[in-house]
């Protein structure tokens, strides 16, 4: 294959003491970019697998272009644009500076990294560095794309010891910095939509009225103001059946959010604090798309089967708790995984004790 001799080719010139030797990371993170390694391990049990970190987030990329897709040509259909393509041409303009923006800060900072502390490239902002500008409003500023990606990897992964040792979600950490940081510029009625047409998205309407101009139907296809990757549940079920089928994403955990989101919803309902139909929840703001895409990050999350259970259903209750019960914030998703994502080691640190102490008792009534 001409690009595997070409690359083996220009190899002595990067590694140590060739002319290059102090771009070692770089070329050795575009390397494996692009073939898989061919070394193996010597210590401890792994699994001998083809696919390694890249090509799991790429599959996870795969995942997410559906609700990508959908979302760009959502940016022209809210818009006016007429014409499936049109529309869609539209939305790509607006999205792509968005996502260049988000991976080159990103990738650049972690090149830094990696080149400083003369390890290995990350692997894992393949994927933030597209969930960033997914759960960000179409008409944010590219400065702030920057800044808060930048956040996210130096504060969120890094200071921790990079992919795999950080406790946050780095996509809703970014998130969050640019809410509490630029809060006019990320919510409100005037932030949604392209150009000059402005509105409050469906889950504003909701906490708001108590109901929303778009159909249940426009609701799940996607049709409705928001951020780009969290408009159409339609797309990202999809997604979710990408993950699933390839083992990437744990069932447990997604399953268990949309349980844990369902319960809170109906017991609201039934309560009289809420005016619309509990499974409204699942279908509008970005609970969908963190139920798939963030709470089941294997990092972040719980590792522990009973763990992730209990995990997935406060993810989702806390959800709609937020909510409800605080009307200043309609959308409650972000807080919701990044508070559990604080308590998921805990929460295995329990589920590994009783264990312990379970199987204790049993090994003492055998004696």
């Amino acid at each position: 294959m001409g690009l595997r001799k070409f690359v083996d080719k220009i190899k002595p010139t990067f590694s140590e003491g060739g002319k290059l030797g102090f771009l070692h990371s770089t070329f050795e993170g575009f390397e494996t970019f692009l073939f898989v390694p061919n070394t193996t391990t010597t210590k401890g049990a792994h699994i001998r697998d083809c696919n390694d970190i890249k090509r799991v987030m790429i599959v996870v990329v795969v995942a997410l272009i559906p609700a990508l897709l959908m979302g760009m040509y959502n940016i022209g259909y809210q818009a006016g644009i007429e014409g499936i393509l049109p529309a869609f041409w539209f939305g790509f303009l607006k999205m792509l500076p968005m996502i260049i923006v988000s991976y080159v800060t990103g990738l650049a900072i972690e090149f830094a990294f990696a080149q400083k502390r003369k390890h290995e490239i990350n692997e894992g902002f393949l994927v933030s560095g597209l969930l960033i500008p997914m759960v960000m409003p179409i008409t944010v500023p590219l400065w702030i794309v920057a800044l808060s990606t930048a956040f996210a990897v130096i504060i969120g992964k890094e200071v921790f010891g990079g992919t795999g040792m950080n406790v946050f979600n780095p996509a809703l950490l970014a998130r969050a910095f640019a809410f509490f940081a630029y809060t006019p510029q990320m919510s409100g009625e005037a932030v949604w939509y392209a150009d000059s047409k402005t509105g409050a998205t469906a889950l504003e309407q909701l906490a708001s009225t108590g109901d929303m101009q778009w159909s249940v139907m426009d609701a799940f296809i996607g049709l409705i103001p928001g951020s780009v990757g969290e408009t159409s549940t339609a797309a990202i079920l999809i997604g979710a059946a990408i993950l699933l089928f390839t083992g990437i994403a744990s069932w447990r955990i997604m399953l268990s959010v949309f349980v844990g989101g369902l319960a809170f919803g109906y017991l609201f309902d039934a309560v009289g604090m809420t005016e619309f139909p509990a499974y409204y929840h699942l279908l509008v703001g970005g609970f969908a798309f963190g139920a798939v895409f963030m709470a089941t990050d294997p990092v972040t999350s719980a590792q522990t089967n009973t763990g992730k259970w209990i995990y997935g259903f406060m993810v989702g209750a806390l959800a709609i708790l937020i909510r409800v019960v605080n009307p200043a914030y309609p959308e409650g998703m972000m807080l919701s995984i990044l508070f559990m994502n604080a308590l998921a080691p805990l929460i295995d640190y329990f589920v590994v004790e009783r264990n312990i102490a379970r199987r204790k008792k049993l090994i003492k009534n055998v004696k």
